[in-house]
Parts: structure tokens; C-alpha cells; sequence
């Protein structure tokens, strides 16, 4: 008789736990990812905050055209598309977790419009304007780079593209690296991303307090049951073993959220040709303030070399 009492109320406590791990990591409610002056620790970045709020107003202040397009699960996803010169070489800007796509892409639009790119800024699934509450650390996101890339070379037919993410950003474009990507992808940037969903999860889940750490045991059965998706059915390590496409990978030495060996990670498993650079003292996707002269130039380097500019 206990044991019909007592499997039940473990059962319903692995399930409390699960959805708490749930809403902990995978769940988005679309809370303030409209406000790109919102930062990340929730304070809003004002003028006195110097280069990041001088380069969010601008990207903020530019005209662009709004674009959706359906994901394969039935997703209204949104984008911005800012145009510099018809025809120009096109890249692709996918912000990351929890992030806001002119917040995190202020300095790298910023540098793409400089080398002449038109850029396609996404709101990822689950964030601004496109629709959804999960997020998948790149497992759905990459499916979504994929259509976003056929997109633009349906509508743009024969104009070099570039991938660029950064942070979840940057795994989704690795991890769609190995995809059926149009003939117009020429190379991909990646700034501070992570290896795989299941590393950066299980890196997230043991730097926190000790009681948050009950966690970690539960965040796969958490992501199917409740997210419907398989946390390991892909990762940044696995594609770019398989790729071909030319990548360049960034990451700040000094990152307090994504360690900068996952991308000495990432360029080692990679079987394309691979450009890593690392920059001294930069904290998490702040590599382009630390020293934005020799990441404009590193960046336009690779762009020249695969043809994406």
C-alpha cells in the first residue's frame, strides 16, 4: 500500500523537477526581448554606457524591411532586412540565447554595412518577433538557418551569403554548417559559441549554486517531454566535422559563460578550412568592443578569401 503512495509522488516530483528544468532552460516567454536596451543582467543600457548604447541607437534608427517566412514546424519567424546596395553580398545574422538580434548584432551589422554587406538581422525562435517558447540551443534553430539561407537565395539568386551568429547564434550557424545549404553560402562566423547543447547546458548547470544543480540530471527528459525536441540530436562538433564550408571562429580568452576551449574545440574537429582568433581580456560576445579595429579586419579577411564579400 506504501509503495502505491509513494512511486506515484516520486513520479509527480520528477515531473515537478523536469518542468522546473524546463522553464529553467528552455523556456522563453518573450518577457522585455522586445527592448534592445534592455542588457543581459536586466539593467537598460543608457548613454553614459558609451560604445554599446551608441551602437544599438543607430542599428535602431536605420530603416528596414520587415520579413517572415514559416519554420518546417509551423512558425511565423521574423527578420529585418537593411539594405546598403542592390545586389551587394548578403550576410545572415543570427543573435543567442535569450538575446535580442540589434542588441547583440549592433557592432557586427555595423561592421557589415562598413564592408558594403546588406545583412538579414533574424529574431531566433522564441525571441522578439518571431513566434514560439522553446528554445532549443540550436537543435530546431539550425532547421531555421537553413530556410532562412533558401530564402535569400531564392529571392537574391546569385549573391554570395555569409553566416554569422553569435553565442546560441554561433552554434546554430555551425551546427547548420552540414545542411543542404544553397550553392550562395560562401563561409561562416562564429563568435563564442559552444560545442554542443548538452556541454554548455551541463557547463551552465555546475557553475550555479549547489540547489540549482538538481537540474542538469533532468534537462534532457525536460527538453522532450515538455519542449518536444532531443538536445542531442545535434551539435557545432559533430556538423563542422562535416562540412565544407569556410569558418571562422572568434571567442573572447577571458569568456565567463562560454568557455573559449569549446571553439579551440570546434576548429580542431573541423574538416573544412578553419581560421580561429581568440581575443585577450574579452568577456562573453564582447571580442568586437574589446578591439573592434582588429576584428574588422580579421573579419573582412575571411569574407575577402571565401567569397563572401
Amino acid at each position: 500500500m506504501a509503495a502505491l503512495i509513494i512511486l506515484p509522488g516520486l513520479l509527480l516530483l520528477a515531473l515537478g523537477v523536469a518542468y522546473g528544468a524546463y522553464r529553467f532552460a528552455y523556456y522563453s516567454p518573450h518577457k522585455n526581448q522586445n527592448d534592445p536596451y534592455l542588457a543581459p543582467d536586466g539593467h537598460r543600457y543608457t548613454p553614459e554606457d558609451g560604445p554599446t548604447y551608441g551602437l544599438i541607437r543607430e542599428m535602431d534608427e536605420l530603416p528596414f524591411e520587415p520579413v517572415t517566412i514559416r519554420s518546417r514546424d509551423g512558425l511565423q519567424l521574423f527578420g529585418r532586412y537593411y539594405a546598403v546596395a542592390e545586389g551587394a553580398p548578403l550576410q545572415i545574422q543570427m543573435h543567442g540565447y535569450r538575446g535580442h538580434a540589434l542588441r547583440d548584432f549592433c557592432g557586427g551589422n555595423k561592421l557589415a554595412r562598413e564592408a558594403g554587406l546588406n545583412t538579414l538581422v533574424v529574431d531566433q525562435r522564441a525571441h522578439g518577433k518571431s513566434e514560439g517558447h522553446t528554445i532549443s540551443f540550436g537543435i530546431n534553430e539550425r532547421w531555421d538557418c537553413l530556410q532562412w539561407a533558401e530564402y535569400a537565395a531564392q529571392r537574391w539568386p546569385g549573391v554570395p551569403i555569409s553566416l554569422a551568429g553569435i553565442s546560441m547564434g554561433a552554434a546554430t550557424v555551425l551546427m547548420a554548417s552540414d545542411l543542404p545549404l544553397p550553392e550562395e553560402v560562401k563561409g561562416i562566423i562564429a563568435d563564442c559559441g559552444y560545442s554542443s547543447p548538452r556541454a554548455i547546458i551541463k557547463h551552465v548547470c555546475w557553475s550555479l549554486p549547489k540547489p540549482f544543480r538538481i537540474f542538469y540530471p533532468f534537462t534532457s527528459l525536460s527538453a522532450e517531454l515538455f519542449g518536444h525536441f532531443d538536445p542531442d540530436a545535434g551539435s557545432a562538433l559533430g556538423a563542422v566535422s562535416n562540412t565544407t564550408l569556410p569558418i571562422l571562429l572568434i571567442h573572447g580568452e577571458a569568456d565567463g559563460f562560454v568557455p573559449c576551449e569549446m571553439s579551440r574545440e570546434i576548429a580542431a574537429a573541423c574538416a573544412s578550412k578553419v581560421r580561429l582568433e581568440t581575443f585577450p581580456g574579452a568577456d562573453h560576445g564582447v571580442s568586437y568592443l574589446s578591439d573592434p579595429e582588429r576584428y574588422g579586419r580579421v573579419v573582412k579577411e575571411f569574407l575577402e578569401r571565401c567569397g563572401g564579400i
